[in-house]
């Protein structure tokens, strides 16, 4: 007999956390390991999961929200796999099949940054919206959709980081750090482009140095074009990055600037401080977004 418990797994390139939760969200257990070979990594969270559903009770769904890229389509024959991944050895692996085949239950599927738009939408700063966006910005960036309601996956998902942005290379002759594209948004303003541009990590730089407004410029940059194409209702900023106190205030103002009053919405105008925001659910909103998924997931299987 299922119980109204759900098993969650935000699924990072570096570390795994698996926890299991209730409907509304509140945490019961709650484990992290690092990420290293597929099987390791997947036994650890299966024998997790093993142990609370002995001491807590059977689970009714699991979400997964990882690392990729991935193929979240339920109706594609690679659905719950990790598609071709810089993170070593771990192309191919049929996460969803592994998980299925020992527990038996729904699961959902998703990319980290997805699952965390949708802890935002039932738990966060994006409650009572229809059209957002959430972006991660720390080892790497990604961007996660929610659009009239729904996430958003298209072709395979969104590659939020991967953009090209405008780079003059006279003012800033860094070449960007993606191996695919050296200076897309990723190549230019993640965590790993910052301090290979500085020579250090971005959490030792001074808050007044020059780092901040270059780092500033191009993610405004980025969150101009996004607004324009997909006219969010508000913005997201996580990840380690923006955890910075003075980046997103600068973020701000720098898109609005951009933005040179084409979009007439009273929220950009006048509560820009309200449209490019934090998480509300902090470093949690992944781990809530998987539990999301989960519930998300059985809901699609009793439907």
């Amino acid at each position: 007999m299922r119980n109204g418990l759900f098993g969650a797994i935000e699924g990072g390139g570096t570390k795994f956390v698996c926890a299991v939760g209730t409907p509304n969200g509140k945490i019961l257990a709650e484990t992290r390991f690092p990420t290293t070979t597929p099987d390791e990594t997947l036994d650890r969270a299966v024998s997790f999961f093993q142990e609370q559903s002995t001491a807590l009770g059977k689970l009714s769904g699991l979400g997964v929200a990882c690392f990729g890229p991935l193929d979240p389509n339920p109706t594609s024959p690679t659905f719950g796999h990790i598609l071709p991944t810089p993170k070593p050895g771990w192309t191919g692996t049929d996460v969803v099949g592994r998980l299925q085949a020992a527990f038996g239950i729904p699961i959902g599927f998703d990319t980290d940054v997805n699952g965390a738009a949708l802890g935002e939408a039932r738990w966060g700063a994006a409650q009572g919206l229809s059209t957002f966006l959430y972006f991660t910005i720390g080892t790497g960036i990604g961007g996660g959709a929610m659009v009239e309601g729904r996430l958003l996956h298209g072709l395979i998902h969104p590659e939020m980081g991967h953009v090209l942005l405008p780079h003059d290379i006279a003012q800033d002759p860094f070449p960007g750090v993606c191996p695919f594209h050296k200076d897309c948004f990723e190549g230019l303003a993640s965590g790993p482009a910052l301090e290979k541009r500085w020579g250090q990590r971005a959490e030792t730089l001074p808050d007044d140095h020059p780092a901040w407004e270059l780092e500033a410029h191009y993610i405004a940059l980025a969150m101009e074009g996004f607004i324009c194409a997909f006219s969010p209702e508000r913005i997201i900023l996580g990840g380690g990055v923006p955890q910075q106190p003075q980046l997103i205030p600068l973020v701000r103002s720098k898109t609005l600037a951009l933005l040179a009053n084409y979009i007439q919405a009273e929220e950009i105008l006048e509560n820009m401080d309200r449209y490019i925001v934090p998480p509300g659910l902090g470093s949690r909103a992944g781990i809530a977004g998987a539990l999301a998924l989960a519930q998300q997931a059985l809901e699609e299987a009793q439907a």
